[in-house]
């Protein structure tokens, strides 16, 4: 496909099957298909090829071996072995590709080697010399016939189908112009020798029949060819993130099995597999740490810069690089299952959809072609009835046909979202596709929810608080630690890990007489002393500042647990869900983009009240039920908003499928994330801004686009028509205006957001001073 025109015979074509329809990607050379059983893949491939085209099917995800506990060396086909002829060459598919864009450039080059002196001679009428115009023929000839060949070819094919596209433009106007330039020499005087010829950028009346078009006729295919192959360079560029996120995915992998270690390919790993990653290798595929301890680079995975540590029972993302040490991994999902699959396929359904004004652009294109011919037919005719010169009047019908570009129309938006949605995936911003961009785009309230998404959703230690005169803080979250790590309970794996965390490297003593209470705690001996870690009953006996302690912490919404050693209390720890570090900066970026935050959780009122007081959200809906949060969205849409809901867990589905935009933590459920229009895959929720400015600045860049379209041909074709462009500088300006329109989505790769990172607005409550301070 070359320009919009095809894309509109393509999905024309197949949408006139019964329950078909289809979106064609220019840029990507992509169709998305929906079609009822009735209708087969050969009929819709048979379909595109009627259209003139050729099509095939993605190469399938891996499939399941039939065998899953076979040996792994016995589950490498005959090219997978290392040893095997043809294991280290290339898919065909790509020595297609590879051997086509060497044949362009070899025809490129050709052509140019051609064109130029034909274009020397006829632009300097100084160094005509004798019989200069039948060498320049010589020359143009196989410019016109073999390095327009393409053109020739994909008219034909258009033509025999009943379609016209850029090529047909193409085509009729080398055509035109090569062939007047042959009546020209042999039979209207021009062949003569010592003729010479003027120059001008604009076309000019000549003497009759004695004027050549040979720079026209080498000039159109030579600046054609030469734009599309920059503009292929530069629509490869739009996609290079989707190629890195491919790329990321390792080759093959180390297994260990009772034999030993032995590597196959990445495609025969299995679920339940133990495979090692080295520092430096790439984890092969998601999984569980099962022995060693590392660090892990996930930058170009969820664009997170910031290593994460990985141990035993830790879960690990295929792709993510090893920082440190050897890793034991069982793998726990393989091919299309993977989060580095689900992430590629999210992103290539992004790049295949089109907006709303794509599809009018789309649309106009599909009439633009036979229009154009029209004008040209009719401004031939035109110049010819007042009396103008033949060769003038064909300058302008000429020129007429090279102009119009509707190549431009058709790159407009998906060259931007190739970019953007490429762009959102290097910084952990997943978006569903282009209507999900224009919804987010016009988003005006944003409904969050707290557990998960406000918060980090574990519980852990908020505050600790010793008695005056008492044990440190050290040594009494020591003992309570201590105790706790005989419970199950998550009050005491907060307590415990908080502990690990304060002292790393210590472990903790053995406990000895543990008991636990439901409902009330737990006791026992550490260090020969007896520890109690409990719910307050009455503060008022409490020594200072234990009192105030809980009532801190009660009044967060969060449990306070009171520490008593050998019978006299020692300190109140304060446990709940903490903030995430970001959330408050997040919401304060929301709001000053315009953005209207809705607090919605289930949790109690009090803990709600806290939250909202931190972040400064003033519309709070607590104790919410998943059929509560789906009727507020509801509520919020009949006032006229238009609504985003934030979530990561299944009671969030409702809302998110409810809501005009739905966004998910990537760290949420499945059916959070399915029922969601964006996922953010980094753990930071300042990516919800991140991802509303990339909408903007991305409908921005496709309405630039489709301005410069619409208007360039609003200008040069009636420019065209009267005469005041030659066919040559029409094909250059033709070829300039689809590189302006990828350059201008281009910059969308270099894009990063506002206002991350810069001081925020300063809160409201002293509470909220105070921990903005500490962050």
């Amino acid at each position: 496909m070359t320009c919009a025109a095809c894309v509109g015979r393509v999905e024309k074509k197949l949408g006139r099957l019964d329950g078909v329809a289809a979106t064609v990607n220019l840029a990507t050379g992509r169709a998305t298909v929906s079609h009822p059983a009735t209708v087969s893949v050969t009929d819709l491939i048979t379909t595109v090829e009627a259209a003139g085209f050729t099509a095939q099917l993605p190469e399938p995800a891996p499939e399941a071996d039939p065998d899953p506990e076979a040996d792994p060396e016995d589950r490498l086909s005959p090219t997978d072995r290392p040893d095997a002829p043809g294991s280290q060459g290339s898919p065909d598919s790509q020595d297609a590709q590879d051997d086509g864009a060497r044949a362009e450039r070899h025809r490129l080059l050709v052509t140019a080697l051609l064109s130029l002196p034909v274009l020397v001679l006829s632009m300097v009428p100084g160094w005509q010399f004798r019989d200069w115009q039948w060498l320049c023929f010589v020359l143009a000839a196989p410019v016109a016939v073999w390095g327009a060949a393409p053109f020739h070819a994909r008219a034909l094919r258009g033509l025999r189908h009943g379609a016209a596209t850029m090529d047909t433009l193409v085509s009729l106007g080398v055509a035109a112009s090569f062939l007047w330039s042959a009546y020209a020499l042999f039979f209207g005087g021009a062949g003569v020798p010592g003729m010479t010829m003027p120059f001008s950028l604009l076309p000019t009346a000549g003497d009759g029949a004695a004027h050549l078009y040979l720079e026209a006729a080498v000039g159109v295919p030579l600046f054609v060819l030469a734009g599309r192959r920059m503009e292929a360079r530069a629509r490869r560029g739009t996609g290079a993130a989707l190629r890195a996120l491919a790329e990321l995915a390792a080759k093959d992998v180390a297994v260990r099995t009772p034999e030993g270690e032995r590597r196959i390919p990445v495609s025969r790993l299995r679920v339940g597999d133990h495979f090692l990653v080295r520092p430096g290798e790439r984890v092969a595929t998601d999984g569980t740490v099962v022995e060693g301890s590392s660090a892990l680079d996930l930058s170009l995975i969820s664009g997170e810069s910031r290593p994460v540590e990985a141990g035993p029972g830790t879960a690990v993302v295929g792709g993510a690089v090893n920082s440190g040490g050897l890793l034991e991994v069982r793998a726990d999902a393989v091919g299309a299952d993977t989060q580095l699959a689900r992430i590629t396929r999210l992103v290539e359904d992004a790049q295949t959809g089109k907006t709303k004004v794509q599809r009018l652009a789309d649309a106009v294109a599909a009439v633009f072609v036979p229009a154009v011919m029209t004008v040209s037919v009719s401004v031939l005719g035109f110049w010819l009835g007042a009396g103008a010169e033949p060769q003038a009047a064909i300058t302008a019908a000429v020129a007429v046909l090279v102009v119009a570009c509707p190549c431009a129309l058709g790159l407009a938006t998906p060259t931007a979202l190739l970019a953007a949605t490429g762009r959102g995936a290097q910084l952990g911003i997943l978006v569903r596709g282009p209507e999900a961009l224009e919804r987010l785009r016009r988003i005006d309230t944003v409904v969050l929810d707290k557990t998960g998404t406000l918060t980090t959703g574990r519980m852990s230690v908020t505050a600790l608080t010793p008695r005056t005169g008492g044990l440190d803080a050290t040594a009494a979250l020591r003992l309570a630690a201590t105790v706790e790590q005989g419970s199950e309970h998550p009050l005491a794996r907060a307590v415990t890990a908080h502990a690990e965390e304060r002292q790393p490297g210590q472990p903790l003593p053995p406990v000895a007489d543990f008991s636990a209470t439901p409902g009330h705690g737990v006791r026992g001996t550490a260090d020969g002393r007896r520890v109690e870690v409990t719910r307050p009953g009455d503060v008022t006996g409490l020594p200072a500042p234990l009192p105030d302690a809980v009532h801190t912490a009660e009044a967060a919404g969060h449990t306070a647990v009171l520490v008593t050693v050998d019978g006299t209390p020692e300190a109140v720890l304060a446990v709940g869900d903490a903030l995430r570090p970001d959330s408050y900066r997040a919401v304060d970026r929301l709001r000053r983009l315009g953005l209207r935050p809705v607090l919605a959780t289930g949790d109690r009122a009090a803990t709600a009240r806290a939250v909202a007081g931190h972040l400064a959200i003033t519309e709070i809906h607590a104790e919410a039920r998943p059929e509560d949060k789906a009727a507020l969205v509801t509520t919020l849409k009949e006032q006229g908003g238009r609504v985003a809901v934030v979530g990561d867990g299944v009671n969030d589905a409702a809302a998110l499928a409810l809501a005009d935009l739905g966004i998910a933590m990537g760290s949420g459920t499945d059916a959070a994330i399915g029922a969601a229009d964006v996922t953010l895959v980094r753990e930071d929720l300042q990516a919800i801004a991140d991802a509303v400015h990339l909408a903007r600045r991305t409908l921005g860049t496709i309405r630039g686009n489709l301005v410069w379209a619409f208007g360039y041909n609003l200008v040069t074709v009636p420019l065209a028509a009267v005469g005041l462009l030659s066919p040559m500088v029409a094909a250059a300006t033709m070829s300039a205006s689809s590189l302006l329109v990828v350059g201008n989505s281009l910059r969308l790769r270099a894009w990063r957001p506002r206002g991350a990172g810069t001081s925020a607005r300063r809160p409201h409550s002293p509470r909220a001073q105070a921990r903005w301070e500490t962050r």
